[in-house]
């Protein structure tokens, strides 16, 4: 598997998932089966097998996220702000429409555009990534060309 570049909180949320993961889903799941097994026969029981089948998917996301901790890199918050890199917030002029508009560059795992935070592997994100302070920006996407000015770039 690849390096995963995360931002500090990024790595956190993950170890946090893990931990919830591994703790209370493998109880519940534990305590479902245990209920099922109860109910008698198991070779017929569909709540037994679903139960089985609902812990095996866990376990399958425990790994999943063991494997991308194993290989994630953590930025570090001291890479320079005068360039767009991956973790960097940026505060844009959409030259377009004068608005103003803040995207925090991330990881495809971390990415969550509801909360500004973009992938480095989006067209907006790939478009910024290793511009300067105050540059002026073309990024093409689907629906046209974007033209923004980088206002700020700041660090988490």
């Amino acid at each position: 598997m690849s390096d995963i570049y995360l931002t500090q909180s990024g790595h956190q949320k993950l170890l946090e998932k893990l931990e919830y993961l591994k703790t209370v889903k493998r109880r519940q799941f534990s305590k479902a089966i245990g209920e099922a097994r109860g109910h008698g026969d198991i070779s017929e029981n569909a709540e037994y097998d679903a139960a089985k089948e609902a812990q095996g998917l866990n376990e399958k996301k425990i790994a999943e996220l063991e494997e991308k901790l194993a290989s994630a890199k953590i930025l570090d918050a001291n890479i320079p702000a005068d360039e767009v890199l991956i973790g960097a917030t940026v505060r844009l002029k959409d030259l377009t429409n004068q608005e103003e508009l803040e995207y925090m560059l991330v990881s495809e795992m971390e990415a969550d555009y509801e909360s500004g935070k973009i992938s480095i592997t989006s067209p907006i994100g790939s478009g910024l990534l290793n511009h300067k302070l105050n540059e002026v920006v073309e990024i093409k996407i689907p629906a046209g060309i974007l033209k923004y000015k980088i206002l700020k770039i700041s660090r988490e």
